[in-house]
């Protein structure tokens, strides 16, 4: 196992993660259901499971394009998700 390679992919997932909505939902469950260690248990799954998909994804994708294309794409997708979401706020604050 690579050490740096596992401390940089956690150190950017728990960032990421923290305070987006997947949190909240979560936060949300904890406050309304019983017993919580079902909530942890069941979201802890779902993170796992996605994260399964996109390694899975990404090594099989990485085989046929070239990894500048990916970060590009990835980059361009961001950019345009914060515009989408930054339009949407506006027209919030203009209603």
């Amino acid at each position: 196992m690579d050490f740096q390679i596992f401390l940089t992919t956690f150190g950017m997932v728990f960032l990421a993660e923290l305070g987006d909505k997947t949190q909240l939902a979560t936060f949300c469950l904890a406050a309304d259901c019983d017993p919580k260690v079902s909530v942890f248990v069941g979201a802890a799954l779902a993170l796992v499971l996605s994260t399964l998909i996109a390694v899975v994804l990404g090594s099989t994708l990485s085989r046929f394009v070239p990894e500048s294309y990916i970060k590009i794409g990835a980059g361009i997708f961001f950019v345009v998700a914060g515009v989408w979401m930054l339009v949407g706020a506006g027209r919030s604050l203009l209603s």
